[in-house]
């Protein structure tokens, strides 16, 4: 039975149209090019889509026309959703979390598959708590607060850079001007108090802080702010980092410029809020400009594009647009929407549904009119926030991606510059390089680098019109003078102690630090605390911890700098040096008839006496052969040996040298000897004609190294030294309270209830040897080199300014003059040299009888050579016997292996030179007429004349 084609045809075509609207809906089973199938969700002909945040606000105007141009565009194209319409519903939430929590939940009410927005971090937060619940993902382009990335909101989504990005980002601009503290200017709510809260730790990783943290009410009025600026600008720090609303935050430099804190010397940093603010003009009243002159601002950082280029363009003719401009939040808004737009093709395509259901925790109560059972879940919700979390796409605000935090990766920031009657970008910030001139998008082609060196930004004018970089702060104008700490000295008053005159401390500290304020440009006011009771000198490290704990604010006295005291305290530049020395007491060492042996140690004598003898005995061995007046008898071989090598000490030998060797050694020897002599008399003439001193105690070696007591200052510092550093037992260090004690405590010595020595720094030691009999010297070297300083808190801008005066009293002589004024006096040298580092030791002297013995021993090995070979010669009779038949010559061979006995190479050897050239020569004749003889036995011809 044939089909007629041609009805089939048309009835194609009257059906093909409607076939076309209802596939979207249907569930349909699509072929992919792997011959595999996969099943494809029902696509509902209409989606709602929330949109919850403040309309008459600087985010909200330019985020309205941004999201009705995104849902027009995505309805126009019939690709993106395959002819699924989105129906935005949008609700005003007035910046109030009341108002707003009401309008989320009319709007989820109607269905929604998501809602973007707010804007507010604030609504944020307990919005998120509903969307929670009813499983409605939460697209904001605007809630920047750090905190709603907690793990406590699955169902909010940033899709704009958060606030714990851009507080590094402020963090870094202070750390490269070198700022230390800053004063943060927030308002009172979720998003200015969390925000700040991270400033505050970005701020201490630099090591750097937040002096004062100034909050603001929510609406605060023009009266509270003029309050606010006035607290502040009665403190220190001159860095203010603004984190307001950008709705009320003109106001506040409004109120600043009337105080006079926009003048130089002020340093203004401000987040996001004010670049949001002057981007919805693109040009700004003068007297707006005028009030934020040298602000420097930070921007959400959004690439060029040709789709940013073609916004910019479309904007003015979008629907809803009120401004002449707009803000990276209309960027952030319009790529809202088309990332649900995108997730949501996505979602179908992966056989999504959309459906709802009751919530059976929700339920109305009699008389209640809240009709909360018309609230419903979102039952694919938790599949639909993951394949958001799982989009990578480019949009006009760039790269649109998600790390495993839900963050936005490659968070950046434009860094600008308010100036004249615009704005100017000096940099960029970007998590891959920090600050950079550089754009971040060139940079994420490279390695990451946030190294010091590649810090950069352009230069900046500041408040005033001013480009030189502020100090960024001043003395506090608050009334309260610098609580300074000093030493109530006991011992050793001349550094500081109490006075009755009007600051009630004098010394040679107080003046320093008296002339370095001086020097100041700026006055310092402050107060002398004396710290300790009067009656013993008080714990140095007390002090410091005490300004550590911001008890003081600083200290001023004779205070060592020393690496524990550095890790909580600053130190000024040290104004005097220091370091710990041993004092003992000192004995005049009286002349003797042994005097002449004190010039070297016992080791020196006994080394040199035996070169003596051995030189002697190497030149009797070389000489002994060829030299007659080496030989004789051996009593008088050995008194020539004594003689010789004695004699030479004064050059006095009488005895000639002829061998070579002989002569090698005796030069070199007689070099050894002029060096020791001249060594001699120069020590010897010291020891008799200069004041000797001697010490049991040689230094810190060997005060470490016995079991007497030791004596320390009360309050020193030498204690925790000695016991920590020098492992010293706690039993033998004696405390001294008094100038009196160190007296006494020497003088009895360690046998009478003394101690051995004393261990003090070189400035006290100095003055106490002045006020002694040159009894007390300071024996061995100094063995810690530090200095004092004042102290300041960490990180205290007064301590730079400080060090800097404490230089330029050094080098203008007035350190010097305030040192001769206290410290001066006339007495005893603080240095002596005790007799016993005038004996001349082995160590001095040992490189030279290296030299000489070396020379000894290579002499005496080329004499054994010579010898053995003469004697081998000597000893050797084969060529006698070679006439002898071939059975005697092997006999007589190995009869010639037999060893020598040791007496026939003594008489060899005793034998002169002459006698043993002769005995060969004639050994040597005769063995010639013996092989000619035995020539002729053998039958060959004789030629007989």
């Amino acid at each position: 039975m044939g089909l007629n084609l041609s009805f089939v045809n048309k009835t194609l075509m009257l059906w093909l149209p409607g076939l076309l609207w209802v596939l979207p809906a249907l569930l349909v089973v699509c072929i992919d090019t792997n011959g595999s199938t996969s099943s494809v969700g029902v696509r509902p002909k209409e989606l709602n889509v929330g949109a919850l945040f403040t309309l008459n606000s600087a985010i909200g105007k330019a985020a309205k026309p941004a999201l009705f141009a995104a849902i027009d565009e995505i309805n126009s194209d019939w690709s993106v959703l395959k002819g699924t319409k989105l129906n935005l519903i949008l609700h005003d939430t007035n910046c109030s979390g009341f108002l707003g929590t009401v309008e989320a939940l009319q709007l989820i009410e109607k269905d929604v598959v998501a809602a973007i927005g707010p804007q507010s971090s604030g609504i944020g937060h307990i919005i998120s708590h509903v969307v929670n619940e009813l499983h409605v993902p939460l697209l904001s382009f605007g809630a920047t607060d750090p905190t709603l990335s907690a793990l406590q909101y699955p169902y909010f989504l940033r899709t704009t850079v958060s606030d714990y990005f851009q507080m590094y980002a402020a963090a870094d601009i202070v750390e490269y001007f070198q700022w230390k503290e800053v004063i943060a200017i927030f308002v009172d709510d979720d998003y200015g108090r969390n925000g700040i809260s991270i400033l505050g730790d970005a701020l201490a990783k630099n090591r750097a802080k937040i002096s004062y943290k100034a909050a603001l009410t929510p609406g605060a009025t023009r009266s509270e702010m003029d309050d606010l600026l006035n607290e502040v600008n009665l403190m220190e720090s001159r860095v203010y980092v603004v984190h307001v609303n950008p709705d009320s935050g003109l106001m506040l430099f409004s109120a600043a410029k009337s105080l006079g804190m926009m003048t130089s010397g002020y340093v203004w940093i401000t987040t996001d809020w004010l670049p949001t603010v002057l981007d919805l003009s693109e040009a700004l009243p003068q007297e707006t400009m005028e009030l934020i002159q040298g602000v420097v601002a930070l921007r959400h950082h959004t690439p060029d594009s040709d789709g940013k280029k073609w916004f910019t363009s479309q904007w003015k003719n979008l629907k809803g647009s009120e401004t002449s401009s707009f803000n990276s939040y209309a960027l952030y808004a319009y790529d809202s929407v088309w990332l649900l737009a995108r997730a949501l093709d996505v979602f179908f395509n992966e056989g999504g549904n959309i459906t709802f259901s009751e919530d059976p925790s929700l339920h109305d109560t009699n008389g209640s009119a809240l009709h909360l059972t018309s609230l419903h879940v979102f039952d694919q919700g938790k599949k639909l926030l993951q394949t958001l979390l799982s989009m990578n796409f480019t949009g006009l605000t760039g790269l649109v991606r998600f790390d495993s935090e839900k963050n936005l990766i490659n968070p950046s920031f434009d860094i600008l510059n308010v100036g004249g009657t615009g704005v100017r970008t000096i940099g960029y910030w970007s998590n891959h390089s920090h600050l950079s001139t550089v754009a971040p998008e060139l940079l994420y082609m490279k390695p990451p680098n946030i190294s010091v060196s590649n810090q950069h930004l352009y230069g900046v004018i500041w408040p005033g019109e001013v480009t030189e970089k502020p100090r960024g702060w001043v003395f506090p104008n608050n009334g309260k003078p610098l609580r300074i700490a000093v030493p109530y000295r006991v011992t050793y008053e001349e550094f500081a102690t109490k006075d009755k005159g009007p600051s009630g401390v004098r010394g040679y500290c107080i003046d320093v630090f008296e002339a370095a304020v001086n020097l100041l440009p700026y006055a310092v006011p402050h107060t002398y605390i004396l710290y300790g009771d009067g009656r013993r000198n008080p714990m140095y490290s007390n002090i410091v911890y005490d300004v550590s704990q911001n008890v003081y604010d600083a200290a001023v006295g004779d205070i060592t700098i020393t690496t524990n005291r550095t890790r909580i305290v600053d130190f000024t530049q040290p104004y005097m040096e220091s370091g710990l020395v041993v004092v003992a007491q000192v004995k005049e060492v009286k002349s003797s008839p042994w005097s002449f042996l004190r010039p070297f140690t016992w080791q020196m004598w006994c080394v040199s006496a035996a070169f003596f003898l051995f030189v002697g005995a190497v030149v009797w061995i070389l000489e002994h052969r060829m030299n007659h007046e080496f030989r004789g008898p051996p009593s008088q071989q050995l008194i020539t040996i004594v003689w010789f090598s004695f004699s030479t000490m004064f050059f006095a030998h009488r005895e000639n040298t002829v061998s070579a060797l002989g002569r090698l050694v005796l030069i070199l020897w007689l070099w050894v000897v002029l060096i020791i002599n001249s060594s001699y008399t120069a020590s010897l003439t010291s020891i008799l004609t200069v004041q000797q001193l001697t010490s049991r105690v040689k230094g810190i070696d060997s005060l470490v190294s016995s079991s007497d007591p030791i004596g320390i200052q009360d309050g020193s510092f030498a204690y925790n030294y000695l016991t920590e550093e020098l492992n010293i037992a706690e039993s033998r260090i004696r405390i001294l309270k008094s100038q009196n004690d160190y007296t006494d405590m020497l003088e009895k010595g360690p046998n009478n209830g003394g101690v051995a020595a004393i261990v003090d720094e070189l400035p006290y030691v100095e003055l106490f040897l002045t006020s002694t009999k040159c009894n007390f010297r300071i024996v061995g070297q100094e063995f810690t080199k530090s200095g004092w300083g004042f102290i300041f808190q960490r990180d205290s801008p007064l301590g730079v300014d400080l060090s800097t005066a404490i230089l330029q009293l050094s080098e203008n002589g007035d350190l010097q003059r305030i040192h001769d004024k206290w410290l001066s006096r006339d007495g005893c040298s603080a240095q002596t040299d005790p007799i016993d580092d005038n004996q001349l030791s082995l160590t001095s002297f040992w490189g030279l009888f290296l030299i000489c013995g070396i020379a000894c021993f290579i002499a005496l090995i080329f004499f054994s050579c010579r010898v053995c070979c003469q004697y081998r010669r000597f000893n050797t009779d084969g060529d006698e016997r070679g006439i002898e038949d071939p059975e005697s010559r092997e006999t007589n061979r190995r009869s010639s292996m037999r060893a020598t006995s040791f007496k026939d190479l003594i008489e060899f050897v005793d034998k002169k030179e002459t006698e043993v050239k002769e005995m060969l020569k004639l050994k040597r004749k005769s063995s010639d007429q013996r092989r000619a003889s035995s020539t002729c036995s053998d039958g060959q011809p004789s030629l007989t004349p």
